[in-house]
């Protein structure tokens, strides 16, 4: 792999790093960045931007987190953003977004709701949504604390304290819902099918974590996970889940200020890591990274190893970086090679390309001729 794999796309309007990014249909939603106030849209059909809004005059972000609320009717053009943060030295806040403008987030009596702990920093924090009707927001943040807080009844019900046995600030990490990304995993769940195990993973320089909260009894379990060496001194790397992988990009030792290029990689059903050597166009920290509906996973912006604000914006194709992720448009076109190399004569079913879609398939590379192994599932 080379950084010759990465496409180039056009600028940010603006330099932006520490920024948060949402998907909504063929729109990435840039909300905001360290210290600026501008969100925009971008087209990834159309590779363009538009201006959206500004952050309210009397917020300053600084190490924000925004998350998309869960929507019922998938088929509006309404987006719902949960916007948070701040620290002892950043006004906090907690807005809402219905795509065009921020507000303040209130309760059914027009209440101002605060999503955040007094005296406590939540700068740097990472949050997943998740709970067995998408109500729960998990909260990540300095410097050992997993908080979850109820979105039904805007209430904090529940915080405990992230268990490892290394001293480290849990800020500027990776925190992704593994419930959301694993294909076709075994949960517990009850009788309307929804599951009431929340699994999440965490990484932070040498922490690994495997995360299980039990909704019905309010209760934490945490598992130590391996990290590999290539990555236990970096953090502010940006990070993307793609169902059962976790790919990193970049990332800042802040011990010898170093920045670097690397692109890892997570199995998480493998338990297993891999690094790929030199993949970035140049060293990135602070940078976001998102996966579109087009299996394209965009890089936004960030600090380069020179401290310089970017408004570089690139991407790559999910395959490129793992070939085991092909997305349904490339099993068509492996399904459709088989059809005119086999002659198949007998009648081809929907349900051969439901198995075949959630197969596991492989790529193996011999002499730039592509083999393709398949492991089916009848169940």
């Amino acid at each position: 792999m080379s950084n010759q794999t990465f496409q180039i796309l056009k600028e940010l309007p603006t330099p932006l790093y520490q920024t948060q990014c949402v998907l909504h249909k063929h729109e990435i939603l840039i909300c905001g960045g360290r210290f600026k106030r501008a969100c925009y849209s971008y087209h990834t059909l159309k590779n363009e931007y538009k201006f959206i809004c500004d952050y309210p005059s009397h917020v300053k972000l600084n190490g924000h987190c925004v998350v998309k609320l869960d929507n019922n009717n998938k088929n509006s053009n309404q987006i719902t953003l949960l916007s948070f943060g701040g620290s002892e030295h950043v006004k906090r806040h907690t807005l809402v977004m219905k795509y065009i403008s921020w507000v303040p987030f209130t309760d059914n009596h027009n209440n101002p709701i605060i999503i955040l702990r007094d005296n406590i920093d939540f700068q740097g924090a990472r949050a997943v949504i998740g709970g067995s009707n998408s109500h729960l927001l998990f909260i990540t943040y300095l410097y050992k604390n997993i908080s979850v807080f109820d979105l039904n009844t805007l209430q904090f019900i529940k915080h405990d304290t992230l268990q490892f046995r290394d001293y480290c600030q849990i800020w500027y990490h990776c925190f992704v819902s593994k419930s959301e990304n694993i294909q076709g995993q075994e949960m517990m769940k009850t009788n309307q099918g929804k599951s009431k195990q929340n699994q999440m993973l965490l990484f932070k320089q040498n922490i690994g974590l495997s995360i299980e909260y039990d909704e019905d009894n309010n209760t934490f379990q945490f598992h130590q996970l391996p990290v590999c060496k290539d990555i236990e001194p970096f953090s502010h790397y940006a990070y993307v889940c793609v169902n059962d992988v976790i790919l990193f990009f970049g990332g800042w030792n802040y011990i010898n200020n170093a920045t670097s290029k690397l692109v890892r990689k997570y199995s998480i059903q493998e338990n297993k890591w891999t690094t790929f050597q030199n993949i970035l166009h140049s060293r990135l920290y602070d940078c976001t990274a998102i996966l579109s509906e087009e299996d394209n996973i965009h890089i936004i912006g960030g600090m380069d190893d020179k401290d310089r604000k970017l408004s570089t914006h690139i991407n790559t194709k999910v395959r490129v970086c793992d070939p085991s992720q092909l997305s349904k448009n490339d099993i068509k076109c492996i399904i459709q090679y088989w059809n005119r190399t086999l002659e198949i004569r007998f009648g081809w079913i929907d349900d051969f390309d439901k198995i075949t879609v959630k197969s596991k398939i492989k790529i193996f590379v011999n002499n730039s001729i592509f083999k393709y192994g398949f492991d089916f599932d009848f169940s």
